[in-house]
């Protein structure tokens, strides 16, 4: 386009078509508005260029993260599977615009042998064209995970799904399997977890207990009424509330969902059944009342950690830690794990994840998603490394960092 302006300006010029001061000063606006248009198409391509040689050997927090196809990662609120010496990242696709936290198209996976760079394998769970379907574009679909059964050798998703046009009331949690890693899945079913059983610990007081429908929100009397279990017995018939969530594969093949319940005040473990696609009738809460959502759950030397965030909506918070013996309690407080510049926000991020690096001792990775609500496509990662001091972990911010700060622990 700049050359096809600078040669129209020249043969105008060389044919003094434009003879007075007026077409003169004109002629010279419209060649200096080639030029930097030309410029500027030159330094565009001059960039995509430089992307399409890129070859990671590190994590940028924060930064653009493009994919081998030279094209930004797009796998919010994602999980991570270790299978086959390959690493999958599984995250919902955004989109551009305030209607791109919807799930428009699905989501993606991506692959990796060395964590840095990543090929794009496509959309492993699509959403739906049919309006009636729960899964329709324009529904919720955020936070995907997914784990590989041994005895199906079926690979199993779970995801907090929110039915279209409700906002976030339908608090439900959505499963998918499908016989190939990459996709695609199969959508099974959505529903609210443990209608109909109590947690495994609640006591015969708490199943007897009656609240009145007048208590008012965050009152004293309103706090204690939800650690003695308001919500769980609000919704004991319908199936308790599920929102942000995490998966957990124990040792022994045990796997457990994670999630925000009880409005967001309280999370929930649950046991999985031996297939993965259903609940049990046991289950936990952690913490009633603590306002905790965006868990990661990992184990280390024996021990269960939990790292979650408050609840602000897409605002960034502090993060807050704990620890258990076991993975049903008693869970202790280890406070905010994050040090330095930028902690008492997490450096602007949420947890999604904890991924346990392949072939290296002690070496966790915290993954996290720094929203961009308003333009939810350019969201950003932030992978740190998990250290440790005695019990507690850290996460200490950096610019850039490898794999190679585990070597020590090697």
């Amino acid at each position: 386009m700049g050359f096809s302006v600078f040669y129209f300006c020249c043969k105008a010029w060389q044919f003094n078509k434009f003879k007075f001061p007026f077409f003169r000063a004109f002629l010279w606006g419209v060649l200096a508005v080639g030029s930097l248009l030309f410029a500027g198409f030159n330094s565009s391509r001059t960039s995509e260029k430089t992307v399409d040689k890129a070859v990671y050997k590190s994590f940028h927090p924060g930064a653009v993260w493009y994919d081998t196809d030279s094209v930004h990662i797009n796998a919010h609120g994602g999980g991570m599977l270790f299978h086959e010496d390959t690493y999958y990242w599984f995250g919902e696709h955004k989109t551009a615009g305030v209607s791109g936290n919807t799930a428009l198209v699905g989501i993606r996976c991506y692959s990796s042998q060395d964590l840095y760079n990543w090929k794009n394998e496509g959309i492993a769970f699509e959403s739906a064209d049919d309006p009636e379907s729960e899964i329709v574009k324009g529904a919720v679909m955020e936070r995907p995970k997914v784990i590989f059964n041994e005895a199906t050798k079926k690979f199993v998703m779970w995801f907090h799904l929110e039915l279209k046009g409700q906002g976030y009331s339908a608090a439900r949690t959505g499963v998918a399997i499908s016989d190939k890693v990459t996709g695609p899945y199969e959508y099974l079913r959505s529903f609210r977890p443990n209608a109909g059983t109590w947690p495994v610990d609640a006591t015969e007081k708490m199943k007897a207990a009656s609240f009145s429908e007048s208590l008012e929100w965050w009152t004293p009397a309103w706090h204690e009424a939800v650690e003695q279990g308001l919500f769980v017995k609000r919704d004991f018939e319908t199936g308790q509330m599920s929102r942000d969530m995490t998966l957990f594969v124990d040792d022994d093949g045990t796997a457990y969902h994670i999630h925000s319940s009880e409005e967001n005040l309280t999370l929930h473990i649950s046991k999985l059944s031996a297939d993965y696609t259903s609940f049990t009738d046991r289950w936990t809460r952690i913490f009633p009342g603590g306002h905790n959502e965006a868990p990661a759950l990992f184990k280390r030397k024996g021990k269960y950690y939990l790292i979650t965030s408050g609840c602000t909506g897409w605002a960034p918070n502090a993060a807050r830690s704990f620890v258990s013996d076991s993975i049903w309690g008693p869970w202790q407080q280890l406070g905010n794990p994050c040090v330095g510049d930028g902690a008492e926000l997490t450096f602007h991020s949420q947890s999604t994840f904890v991924l346990p690096v392949n072939g290296k001792e002690d070496a966790f990775i915290f993954m996290a998603d720094r929203w961009k609500p308003k333009n939810p496509i350019d969201g950003r990662y932030i992978w740190l490394p998990v250290e440790f001091q005695g019990d507690k972990p850290l996460l200490k911010w950096r610019d850039e960092w490898d794999l190679s700060v585990f070597n020590a622990k090697d």
